[in-house]
C-alpha cells in the first residue's frame, strides 16, 4: 500500500519522532509506514489522516 505520510509530515517540518509522538508510536513504526514495510492498523491509519486533516484515502492508496 503507497502513503503520502512522508510527504504530508515534511510538509510541516516534522521529524518521524515528532509524529510517532503525536500519534503515539515510535519513530521507527513512522519510518516503517513510510517504506511501506509496514501497513498500519486501522485506527492508526485514521489517527494519522486525522491528524492531517484529511481522509483515509488522501493519505493511502491501497490499490497501489
Amino acid at each position: 500500500m503507497n502513503n503520502r505520510v512522508r510527504e504530508l509530515r515534511g510538509k510541516l517540518g516534522w521529524s518521524q519522532a515528532q509524529l510517532g509522538d503525536e500519534l503515539g508510536v515510535s519513530r521507527q513504526t513512522v519510518n516503517a509506514i513510510e517504506t511501506g514495510k509496514y501497513d498500519p492498523s486501522l485506527p492508526l491509519a485514521f489517527a494519522i489522516a486525522r491528524l492531517f486533516g484529511l481522509a483515509i484515502e488522501q493519505v493511502f492508496n491501497p490499490d497501489a
